[in-house]
């Protein structure tokens, strides 16, 4: 009788709680929200559900296309012809800008007219639902419309090619050419203040700077280096899945200049300050997403001793990359069980190593959301911070509190759940075992090349092998590796045999599995690679590792450890980066060139 009742006042909200997308505890939160809304246009439950409660949005009108028998875009956007593609942008731009906001506000797209009835148009919609539907077809003169369902992902990759997003800094930047830098030949040893100042108010070079920040953004890059060079060049390179590409060479400028311009578009350096290592932060709002860019800028040595030369790198920090779910980290077997396992005890400790730039701090950020809810006191000691955090209290690191002063007193803070974001000394790991001993759920990070040397780590530190033995629940070694791009990607018929025997890789075997070498094309730069994933290593504290850890004497044993953890059944880095070869996500050469054999 419920499901009935149910069924009757809500058709998408019956569906999706018969197909268990939702529990009758969300449903009746859903319904209540449907009741409680005060939007001018009246929303459906799939749309409270995306909205409000952060429910995937491919996942719930998949199902609401599927109740209301709308098509599905089963084409992938990159398999669209460019006449095709050149004909819905001509379309858009020619409907007037009104009713071009209105369909880039709600992602509906004019997708083509149908073949068969040549007076009717398809639009494309990520929400086939919406109320707006019939005034873009009413502005476009369709006579008559059918409209289909396509993917959020599929839309965002699909918008892209049509209306690629215009650097308007850059466009300035290009009108301005004619706006040469002429720069005085003198052999002062001093930099001329006047000169640089008149340099520097240049507006080209202000939209330099500006135009490389958006377009960090725009292309996925992590960094942004501005190195300077001799005569008068600067370098600028993005750093795209782990690899560094040259955008831009500025010519006739002082490098002085550009950095210069750096310092002031943010906070917290000096630009007259040239000879000391600085670091600042800006933060922009790009593509209508509030982006924060960490800047670090470096006194270097130049050829020219005339030249105060400074590197600056600048990291772009986009809560967008943020990883909420631990289904999206790649934990796969052995691995994503005892992770799971281990972040769900109520104390103890999680350690991640890794080298910098290995995603450590995305992996933690993703563990500490699993077990985030009200009734827990979740604190975070970050220098820098580099991800907001909802539902954690993130201590404020400067100048009047430091790292180390925060790490003493956050004991007195009655945390539950603790993040420290590196065991960078002693004093900073002791507490961080202490807090783990006495209750709390501990998160941190270290610098080791694998996980059983994170445990001779803490010992050299002069942390107790008991302490480390009963204070930690696990330690995850990670790496990044390159993900072969899905549009180009071959399947590997012929094995290298030298750099097989090389890694003692049996090729008779491996001719068992699908293979896929990196090719190269439009959508990855020719690089062959789109995107990166994670390797794991991980060493579960069980109570045979315990032993062999409280068993050390003047040193930890850390290949009984190794040997002990391959028969609790974890693998190694390589091992993982391999069984993700065998997936077909990965290539043999990128898991061999980012971790060693042992």
């Amino acid at each position: 009788m419920i499901e009935t009742n149910l069924e009757m006042t809500d058709k998408i909200g019956y569906l999706l709680f018969k197909k268990g997308i939702i529990d009758s505890s969300m449903l009746e939160k859903a319904l209540q929200a449907k009741v409680n809304d005060r939007s001018k246009i009246k929303r459906n439950l799939a749309q409270i559900l995306v909205q409000d409660f952060e429910y995937d949005h491919d996942r719930i009108f998949r199902e609401v296309a599927i109740l209301y028998a709308f098509r599905e875009l089963d084409t992938r956007p990159s398999e669209i012809p460019e006449d095709r593609i050149e004909t819905i942008r001509r379309m858009i731009d020619e409907s007037g800008d009104s009713l071009k906001e209105l369909m880039m506000r709600y992602c509906i797209i004019p997708f083509m007219y149908d073949e068969r009835i040549r007076d009717k148009l398809i639009l494309a919609a990520i929400d086939p639902t919406d109320r707006h539907i019939p005034r873009v077809a009413f502005g476009l003169n369709a006579k008559k419309y059918e409209v289909i369902f396509i993917k959020k992902s599929d839309y965002e990759e699909l918008i892209k090619k049509i209306l690629p997003p215009e650097n308007e800094f850059l466009k300035a930047l290009e009108l301005q050419e004619e706006d040469v830098f002429q720069v005085d030949e003198s052999d002062e040893n001093n930099v001329d203040e006047d000169e640089l100042d008149a340099e520097i108010n240049k507006s080209a070079l202000i939209n330099l700077i500006e135009g490389a920040l958006v377009e960090g953004v725009r292309k996925g890059a992590s960094d942004i280096h501005f190195i300077p060079r001799e005569g008068k060049r600067t370098e600028i390179y993005i750093r795209i899945d782990g690899i560094l590409q040259l955008w831009h060479v500025q010519e006739n400028t002082l490098p002085e200049a550009v950095v210069a311009v750096v310092k002031d578009r943010g906070k917290g350096m000096d630009r007259f300050e040239r000879e000391m290592a600085q670091d600042g932060f800006i933060q922009r709002e790009v593509d209508r997403h509030i982006i924060r860019f960490r800047v670090s800028v470096l006194p270097i040595v130049g050829t020219e001793l005339k030249n105060k030369y400074e590197s600056v790198v600048i990291r772009i920090l986009d809560d967008r990359k943020v990883i909420k779910d631990l289904k999206q980290l790649g934990l796969v077997g052995y691995t994503n069980k005892v992770f799971v396992k281990a972040i769900n005890q109520p104390q103890g400790m999680v350690i991640l190593t890794g080298p910098t730039g290995s995603g450590k701090s995305t992996t933690l950020v993703a563990a500490l959301y699993q077990v985030i809810t009200p009734e827990v006191n979740v604190l975070t000691v970050e220098d820098p911070v580099e991800y907001v955090i909802e539902g954690a209290r993130q201590l404020k690191i400067g100048y009047k509190m430091g790292f180390e002063q925060a790490i003493r007193s956050i004991l007195r803070h009655d945390p539950d759940i603790v993040l420290v974001g590196e065991m960078r000394d002693k004093e900073t790991a002791e507490t961080a075992i202490k807090l783990a001993n006495t209750g709390h759920l501990t998160f941190s990070t270290l610098h080791t090349n694998d996980a059983p040397s994170a445990v001779a780590r803490l010992f050299k530190m002069g942390i107790e092998p008991f302490l480390i033995a009963y204070a930690i629940n696990l330690i995850v070694a990670q790496r990044l590796v390159r993900r072969l791009c899905p549009h180009c990607k071959k399947r590997l018929n012929n094995f290298d045999e030298v750099l097989m025997e090389a890694a003692n890789l049996d090729i008779a075997e491996w001719r068992n599995y699908t293979v896929y070498r990196a090719v190269g094309c439009e959508e990855c730069n020719g690089t062959g690679y789109k995107g990166r994933l994670a390797i794991h290593e991980a060493l579960y504290f069980t109570k045979d590792i315990r032993q062999i850890i409280v068993r050390s004497g003047d040193e930890v044993d850390e290949e009984s450890i190794r040997v002990q953890a391959k028969k609790d059944g974890s693998l190694n880095l390589r091992e993982s980066g391999l069984e993700k070869v065998k997936l077909g996500v990965t290539s043999i050469e990128e898991v061999l060139s980012a971790t060693t054999d042992e």
